[in-house]
């Protein structure tokens, strides 16, 4: 117990350091306490622009203890537009506080857990969520009912059930960017694809929906109702243990990879079959937690591992039998890695959460380039905001640099979550002489400004 104790008062000065330096580090900041754990974050659609800030939806699960359902919330939030907000508001929150950028605006009483979100991108509306079952539920969120959650409260109805899995699918999860095709990986070692549209009567062109016709009858009825069910396009098998995580290649509706806990990285290609097309045996030294697709460079996949480290591959060297390696290993974490994602920015930079709280933002066009020693090859941002595992996080493609992470607090608090909304300074992540020369310039206008009386 000493140990525990020490270790947490490291982590508090660590924070402490941390939030002193907000005012240096970012550009903008939120702090939002939750009352439950979440196990996912996501971006929603952006629906209103303003001067000064803009309002998008945000996605969130409530993980809790059975007291009152599990639910899927839809939050408004404000987003902050760049070099609007003043360093003093950043730096001054209260960590057991709720956000005031961030307010709930649906609640969906969710059967089971949630322990994955993702949305449709063709129709941001839509969702795709994993839970505590074999089956991925499919969610048009305008149209559902907001419910209460209140003990014993009837569960909504999603619009789409798909089916394939044999056992749990809990976390491993994607939707196409190409088409409306979803993906996930389970319990059952296999991988599983469907279309969308092959209930064309249930989402037709994504924009009508059972949940609609549903809410307008009494509660009941609407409950009492089944959803449609979808049946596979393909399963996939391959792996020999829990399949972890799963990604669409950005290009393409057809080609696909997933990780699992046998530590292989797998890619397929539906057009050829139901078998690997490249199977990479020991992809890690521990089991694979998440994977990647460069969205602005197709040749490039990341993967994320128990044995705390990142790594990159170049699916042009991946052969047949398990052959190819690496282009290059990101060892920064202390703990299990247990979300990557691609920058929608900027090709070489992607993110990374971890078990030891920390969500380093890398740039692999910095590897060979380092200054500094100490620090790990292409790593120039840490996002220490946290102070327990950070279980998601996800980019905001309508906001650049702007990023939602989670942590699951229940180890350093008893419960409950943090969720933060960031934005690093661009002077981190600028073009150097840039930034110089900005600096130069605000040099000369402070020396032009004459001191008042």
């Amino acid at each position: 117990m000493k140990e525990r104790s020490g270790s947490r008062a490291a982590v508090d000065e660590r924070y402490a350091q941390w939030k002193s330096l907000i005012p240096v580090l970012y550009d903008w900041f939120a702090n939002h306490n939750l009352v439950w754990p979440s196990l996912s974050c996501r971006w929603g659609p952006q629906f209103e622009k303003a001067t000064y800030k803009n309002r998008q939806r945000l996605y969130l699960s409530e993980q809790t203890d059975g007291s009152v359902p599990n639910t899927l919330v839809i939050a408004n939030c404000e987003v902050v537009k760049p070099r609007v907000a003043a360093a003093e508001h950043i730096s001054q929150f209260n960590e057991e506080a709720r956000s005031p950028f961030v307010k709930k605006y649906k609640t969906i009483v969710h059967p089971g857990e949630v322990n994955r979100i993702r949305e449709l991108p063709q129709n941001s509306k839509i969702i795709a969520t994993h839970t505590d079952s074999p089956d991925v539920l499919i969610w048009d969120v305008e149209a559902q009912p907001n419910r209460h959650a209140v003990l014993g409260a009837t569960e909504s109805r999603p619009d789409l059930i798909l089916t394939g899995h044999q056992e749990n699918a809990e976390f491993a999860l994607a939707m196409c960017p190409a088409e409306p095709y979803v993906l996930s990986g389970g319990k059952d070692k296999s991988v599983v694809l469907w279309s969308i549209q092959d209930h064309i009567s249930a989402l037709g062109d994504c924009s009508s929906s059972p949940g609609a016709s549903g809410s307008k009858q009494s509660g009941k009825t609407a409950n009492e109702k089944e959803s449609p069910k979808v049946d596979p396009r393909g399963i996939f098998h391959g792996h020999d243990s829990t399949v972890e995580d799963v990604q669409f290649c950005p290009s393409s509706a057809q080609e696909f990879c997933s990780v699992g806990d046998d530590a292989c990285l797998i890619l397929w290609d539906a057009r050829t079959g139901t078998s690997p097309a490249v199977k990479v045996e020991k992809a890690h030294s521990g089991d694979v937690h998440c994977v990647d697709w460069n969205p602005l460079d197709v040749n490039y996949i990341l993967t994320g591992s128990a044995d705390n480290s990142v790594r990159m591959w170049d699916r042009r060297n991946l052969g047949s039998g398990g052959a190819g390696s690496p282009i290059h290993k990101f060892e920064g974490h202390k703990a299990a890695v247990l979300c990557v994602q691609w920058s929608p920015d900027r090709a070489s930079v992607f993110g990374s959460s971890a078990e030891d709280g920390f969500l380093n933002v890398w740039d692999h066009e910095k590897v060979g380039k380092k200054k500094n020693s100490n620090v790990p090859a292409g790593l120039f941002f840490q996002h220490a905001g946290h102070r327990d595992k950070i279980v998601d996080f996800h980019w905001n493609s309508s906001d650049p640099w702007t990023i939602v992470s989670v942590s699951d607090d229940g180890e350093s608090t008893g419960g409950g979550g943090t969720l933060q909304i960031w934005r690093m300074s661009d002077l981190i992540y600028r073009p150097e002489e840039e930034v110089l020369q900005e600096l130069e310039n605000f040099k000369a206008h402070l020396a032009s400004c004459t001191p008042r009386n």
